[in-house]
């Protein structure tokens, strides 16, 4: 069944704030089936376990293309280094050098300044006006 999901871009300018999520990516999350990734499935329960928010997104919109769910996951904390929740969902993920801890998860910040570059999609019949000219 299709599912409408914000792009992280999206989420941003919805928070009005910078945002961090995640992306799965090399081989071993080629076929797609999200829902049966090992590590994001880890991840959830994780994040779950230590009461942290999160969602399905996509990656930043672009209007040259689309692309097909990966399993993409928006964190609901604040980019905060002072964050306890955000510091040990970073040590979760990456090394103290920013290497992820975990073959093919990738750990993203975006700021909000950058999110703000795609306003305009906000605007009504946006995409759906993309959508007739694509």
């Amino acid at each position: 069944m299709a599912m409408i999901i914000d792009y992280i871009d999206k989420i941003a300018r919805e928070k009005k704030r910078d945002v961090i999520f995640v992306r799965f990516e090399g081989k071993q999350f080629e076929l797609q089936d999200y829902k049966n990734y090992k590590e994001r499935n880890e991840l959830i329960a994780f994040l779950e376990h230590h009461g942290v928010g999160y969602q399905m997104c996509g990656d930043f919109a672009r209007e040259d293309g689309w692309e097909s769910y990966q399993g993409q996951l928006y964190i609901d904390l604040p980019y905060d280094m002072k964050n306890q929740q955000y510091n040990l969902v970073e040590d979760y993920l990456e090394s103290e050098d920013g290497i992820s801890k975990i073959e093919g998860v990738k750990f993203y910040y975006l700021p909000l300044a950058i999110a703000m570059q795609n306003a305009h999609h906000d605007e009504p019949g946006f995409w759906e006006k993309w959508a007739e000219n694509f």
